[in-house]
């Protein structure tokens, strides 16, 4: 009993779920903390990419094709739709800019632990959400430019935002990855990954919490734009995999790097290059985004059946 209480307060969703919680209750530290949004994420990032083996990428030609359909599922499908939804809705500009950070952004790293709760391919997940990382230094820039106007920000502060939070932490979880320290780091980084997670989503909750509470409008404007891009788009795509004959574990992964965008990354780089109420997308998105995990959690054990090996 005493064992399962404490899966159950340490649980990954158990946090997040708080730092809604307390966010909508309390805000006054996320005020102090919002500064240093950037470097919580670098932290996060740093343990999260230590699980990534360089060896795993080979042979590089089938990882060259993984990372290509995670761009493919997370930028050109799932960015488009998102864009077009935000272009068609919204019509405050910085509550655009946030959608437009959401659609810049790489995958949420909540991806590899949910691919191995959901019986994913995790080789397939962590190849497609480094992929993703590595061509988010290209393409997030491009886009935060092209739907934002080059008059609010330069190329340049984009890049060094991403050289902070992908670059610099990557490099440094290979030095977690030597064999002398890996073992311990293993023992911790899962619990800093959700610590530092809920911090980040506890802020950007924080900062924007009168818009759960009375601007009901735009809650329910931005809520509706993620259930589409989220739920309705990952329920076709998996009809569309499944007729395809993909087998189930690639679809696991396929609808994660898909659908779930890191919420951490958006509300950071939102508050970072546009202010407070560009972070109120990546506040909503974080409360679904959390849903939308539970809800495929609860699917899978209903329908976990694989007739495409």
């Amino acid at each position: 009993m005493i064992l399962k209480l404490y899966k159950l307060l340490f649980n990954r969703n158990t946090f997040l779920i708080f730092a809604i919680l307390i966010g909508l209750s309390f805000n006054d530290l996320a005020i102090v903390l919002k500064d240093y949004n950037i470097y919580i994420l670098a932290l996060v990032m740093t343990f999260s990419t230590s699980g990534i083996s360089t060896s795993g990428l080979l042979p590089v030609s089938k990882s060259l094709k993984i990372m290509g359909t995670a761009v493919l599922l997370g930028y050109f499908i799932f960015s488009s739709v998102l864009l077009l939804l935000s272009w068609v809705l919204v019509k405050n500009e910085y509550l655009f800019y946030g959608l437009v950070v959401i659609a810049a952004s790489p995958p949420g790293v909540a991806v590899i632990p949910f691919t191995h709760y959901l019986r994913g391919n995790m080789n397939y997940t962590m190849i497609g959400t480094l992929g993703a990382y590595l061509a988010s230094i290209i393409i997030a820039p491009i886009i935060i430019t092209v739907f934002s106007g080059s008059n609010l920000l330069q190329p340049m502060q984009i890049i060094v935002v991403m050289i902070k939070i992908i670059i610099i932490p990557f490099l440094l979880s290979r030095v977690l990855r030597q064999k002398s320290i890996y073992k311990a780091v293993e023992k911790f980084k899962g619990k800093i990954v959700d610590l530092g997670f809920a911090l980040i989503i506890y802020t950007a909750v924080g900062l924007n919490r009168e818009v759960f509470f009375s601007n009901f409008e735009v809650l329910a404007t931005i809520s509706l734009i993620f259930f589409i891009s989220m739920f309705v788009l990952g329920y076709l795509y998996n009809r569309m995999a499944i007729y395809l004959k993909i087998p189930y574990s690639n679809r696991v992964s396929q609808n994660l790097l898909l659908t779930v965008k890191s919420s951490g990354f958006t509300a950071s780089v939102s508050l970072a290059l546009f202010g407070k109420e560009a972070a109120v997308p990546s506040a909503i998105m974080a409360v679904l985004v959390l849903v939308y995990l539970i809800y495929l959690s609860i699917r899978s054990k209903i329908t976990y059946v694989d007739n495409t090996k």
